[in-house]
């Protein structure tokens, strides 16, 4: 005798109606509480065509030496941000780790982690100025602090994501737990822990043209200036000397993560013959 055929329970579409009516209703209110002016919203597309007519028309190339000399600036403030930063973040991140660090190790670092990613670069930079003044080391220091928080999860969440036979391994054959990290889940994190900092310094790169805009010095510092000046063909000038910048340092950057994790997964080939 056959069984009795079940039929499905009927999805519940309270909860889902429930929950498109919450953010219906968020969605207003956050509309409402920017006390918007729809006649200027409309007109939002001619006036950009408009600044971009001045800025883009005819940019003022006089000022492109001080420009590059400030841009400079801005990715040497990225790349000693993001190489303190990616140091200190990968000694704190492996204890962070699970399997690596006990339990009272690992849950005040990941609440500081947590902290310093709830706290944008920008305010960092402005609690620094205080002990550091308006210098592009204060851009540095943010950036490098900033990045910590980051960069320290991915850190512990690549460790934790690594195989863990040859740390096992490892331990098995009497290693301690330096070892372990040393020999057992290093190697095999490595490449991926070095295309995450080679990302850290792409970002760092854009987050430091936001940091001159407090002061700092760098392509932002420079940006701010001309832009209160209201000289709208050196501002086009520096937005395309940014772009440029940005995009050739994204490029290169990403040339190098992906031979890098090519080269890895050669490596993990070879061994497999």
């Amino acid at each position: 005798m056959s069984s009795p055929t079940r039929v499905p329970a009927k999805p519940r579409r309270l909860a889902l109606r429930a929950a498109w009516t919450l953010v219906g209703v968020l969605f207003i209110a956050s509309f409402w509480g920017l006390d918007l002016e729809w006649a200027k919203l409309w007109e939002l597309p001619s006036d950009v065509w408009h600044y971009f007519g001045l800025m883009f028309s005819d940019p003022d190339w006089s000022k492109l030496p001080e420009a590059l000399f400030q841009t400079w600036r801005s990715v040497s403030m990225a790349w000693v941000g993001a190489l303190v930063g990616v140091v200190l973040a990968t000694l704190l991140g492996i204890p962070a780790a699970e399997g690596v660090g006990p339990i009272w190790v690992r849950l005040p670092l990941r609440w500081m982690f947590a902290v310093i990613r709830a706290v944008p670069e920008v305010i960092i930079a402005i609690i620094l100025l205080t002990v550091t003044g308006l210098t592009p080391f204060t851009g540095a220091l943010a950036l490098a602090i900033g990045g910590i928080g980051t960069h320290a999860k991915w850190t512990y969440e690549t460790i934790e994501a690594t195989p863990t036979g040859t740390g096992e391994a490892v331990k098995a054959a009497g290693g301690n737990r330096m070892q372990m990290v040393r020999w057992g889940l290093w190697p095999s994190a490595s490449p991926e822990l070095m295309s995450l900092g080679l990302y850290r310094f792409e970002i760092n790169v854009r987050t430091s043209a936001i940091l001159g805009l407090i002061g700092v010095g760098g392509i932002g510092d420079m940006l701010t200036a001309y832009t209160q000046f209201r000289e709208w063909g050196v501002v086009g000038m520096l937005i395309i000397v940014v772009i440029v910048v940005t995009m050739t340092i994204d490029a290169i950057s990403g040339r190098i993560r992906r031979r890098i994790m090519e080269g890895a997964k050669s490596r993990d080939l070879d061994r497999i013959v």
